[in-house]
């Protein structure tokens, strides 16, 4: 298994190597090798068995620094930079030559953003080089927000882990950019959209999936569980499983089930607090699909707010192919 600690000088010799690093942000942990590095890109997809049309992020310290990569920050986009920056916001940016298709996808653009947590700033800065980091599991599966859950999955497969301890926020970036001159969200996440609308007004949000998507994370099903998933009204599921004689576990917002099936019962926030709630997700999927249980019962949240983002995971997670 891979080593866990916080020596940023290590991590920085393995990156410069071509080699990768779980690296923790305040939204979950990365798979990081050097961006420019074609064949350190390379080693991130076949680690993750990510399919190369699935775009990455490049990760770099601050926004000075997102010039040596991209040809420009456009005007309609520099209010977002500013105000976000460093934080859970990935900005699809016109990309530099220097920048491999591998991390594109052959696309003339390349998402970006600066990450807010210390421990990988720190480390950005010491480097010469962005960093790619999708997120640190295996593609398709439930994203990583504490550096055992990175060692869990892909410990055999890489050397070193900096522990920056469990994701503040827990759900992966919101991504934005512009189609045909106006601001667009392509994918929900950890910042909200109306807190992007208070700095440059209404934006569009375009957030369909597709075999050959445009940002990172936008395939149909991704986040997901290896045990079925299924959303739908509680109540009814727990009695229609619970007939069938059907092992289960219940993923519920903010009610508690236990007086029904006892412990098998992960509450996202008892408080219904929505922030809360995208912080547990992803640690309450993993935990509940550890069970001995033969399937996974779930609600959607309110759809407001960071509800909006959450939904968006849960019903990509619950995509039987």
């Amino acid at each position: 298994m891979a080593e866990i600690g916080k020596d940023i000088a290590k991590a920085k010799q393995i990156l410069e190597a071509g080699d990768l690093v779980g690296i923790p942000t305040e939204t979950v942990y990365g798979l990081a090798g050097n961006a420019l590095d074609a064949d350190a890109v390379a080693k991130i997809f076949e680690t993750k068995k990510r399919p190369s049309f699935d775009p990455l992020i490049l990760h770099t310290s601050k926004i000075d620094r997102v010039l040596d990569f991209v040809i420009e920050i456009p005007e309609e986009l520099k209010p977002l930079a500013e105000a976000f920056w460093p934080g859970p916001l990935t900005l699809l940016l016109p990309r530099k030559s220097i920048v491999p298709d591998l991390v594109t996808s052959g696309l003339d653009t390349v998402a970006v953003r600066i990450p807010s947590h210390p421990l990988t700033r720190e480390l950005l800065a010491a480097l010469d080089f962005p960093l790619a980091a999708p997120s640190a599991n295996p593609f398709g599966y439930i994203s990583p927000t504490q550096a055992s859950h990175v060692n869990d999955q892909l410990g055999e497969k890489i050397d070193y882990i900096l522990d920056g301890g469990s994701c503040e926020v827990g759900l992966e970036s919101t991504i934005a950019g512009l189609e045909d001159g106006q601001v667009t969200v392509y994918r929900l996440g950890g910042l909200d959209v109306k807190r992007i609308e208070k700095v440059v007004g209404k934006v569009q949000v375009m957030t369909h999936s597709s075999s050959n998507p445009k940002a990172p994370g936008l395939l149909k099903s991704h986040y997901a569980p290896t045990k079925p998933f299924v959303l739908g009204d509680l109540k009814k599921l727990i009695e229609e499983y619970t007939n069938k004689g059907i092992e289960f576990a219940v993923l519920s917002f903010n009610d508690s089930f236990q007086s029904m099936i006892g412990e098998r019962n992960f509450v996202l926030s008892p408080e219904a607090d929505l922030h809360e709630a995208a912080k547990n997700l992803f640690a309450a999927m993993r935990i509940l699909d550890s069970m001995d249980v033969s399937v996974i019962l779930a609600e959607l949240l309110p759809d407001e707010g960071l509800g909006k983002a959450v939904n968006d995971r849960l019903r990509r997670a619950s995509v039987q192919e």
